[in-house]
């Protein structure tokens, strides 16, 4: 089983407009609602995948209802732990003239000690049964800025691979608690370590703490930094689409390329051609197999001559 941990879930709406508009009254075309958060689009591709996957973190109010609803028929067990807050949305809005998408994030609720204590108590068990953790995402308001340190520490007591896929401040501290993976975007990492050029800025958040580092650098596509070498890997040609979840889609091509003990070239293919197929895809977090496999065939994975 993956355990997979968003503490700050959404419900996420996709509108699309016929061409986007600043100042403007617009039609919506299309409506789209999926379960979401970080942690959330990574199961479902895992799930789709054909792994055991579990859900937890947190999930309140009438928005929380009806992601849980759209969960129930995924193939993805339901551990969310119930807060008195109500869960965010995301909203997207894509321009079908151009392809584009802007991205609307509500900050989530406020989650209080005893709910805390709740998940904690859920996580420990949770871990005791996972091949591997995946934290996701950002943290919700009342969340203590070291909490994916904390959560990367239980899991590597309990000899349970993590990776952690978060940002600033909570990546900073989290890194340091020693993660097996973590997959930050090149503003991310930039912000981290101070440094732009790829590479340094890679070498560099390695030896923050990570076992490993892999780098989304959109377009150009994910850059690695591990005890086996450094490489990187792209997907065919660049995509244009709804960028929402492509992100998760490549940690979960990571994750279980790391379960099933694929070798770092395979895992970064894999997790690219995901990646690349999920802005294909017309909703948030979706992507289609027949074009990820596609995409797969042709996605190259190059090897640095530079030493990890």
């Amino acid at each position: 089983m993956i355990l997979t941990v968003t503490l700050n879930t959404a419900l996420d709406i996709t509108y699309k407009v016929d061409a986007l508009t600043p100042h403007a009254s617009h039609r919506v075309t299309d409506v789209a609602e999926r379960p979401g958060g970080k942690g959330v689009n990574v199961a479902r591709v895992l799930a789709a995948l054909g792994h055991d996957t579990v859900v937890t973190g947190f999930a309140g109010g009438p928005t929380g209802d009806v992601l849980r609803d759209l969960l129930a028929p995924m193939p993805v067990r339901d551990a969310l732990v119930p807060v008195a807050g109500t869960t965010r949305r995301t909203v997207a809005v894509v321009d079908a003239s151009t392809g584009d998408t802007t991205q609307l994030n509500e900050p989530g609720p406020a989650v209080a000690a005893d709910e805390w204590s709740a998940f904690l108590t859920g996580y420990d068990a949770l871990v005791r049964e996972a091949d591997a953790v995946a934290l996701c995402g950002s943290l919700p308001p009342g969340i203590h800025v070291g909490a994916y340190a904390d959560l990367v520490r239980r899991a590597r007591a309990a000899s349970v691979p993590v990776v952690l896929d978060t940002s600033g401040e909570p990546l900073r501290r989290g890194i340091a608690a020693r993660p097996d993976l973590v997959k930050p975007n090149a503003d991310e990492l930039a912000r981290l370590t101070g440094a732009r050029e790829p590479l340094r800025a890679t070498r560099d958040a390695r030896r923050r703490g990570a076992h490993a580092v892999v780098a989304s650098l959109g377009p150009e596509g994910l850059l690695a930094v591990t005890p086996d070498g450094i490489w990187q890997a792209a997907p065919p040609s660049a995509v244009k689409g709804n960028p929402t979840g492509a992100g998760d889609s490549a940690v979960a091509g990571l994750l279980s390329g790391l379960v099933e003990g694929l070798p770092w070239p395979d895992r970064l293919a894999r997790a690219v051609a995901l990646s690349a197929a999920t802005v294909l895809a017309p909703a948030a977090g979706e992507f289609d197999m027949t074009t990820y496999r596609e995409l797969l065939s042709r996605s190259t994975v190059t090897e640095h001559a530079t030493a990890a």
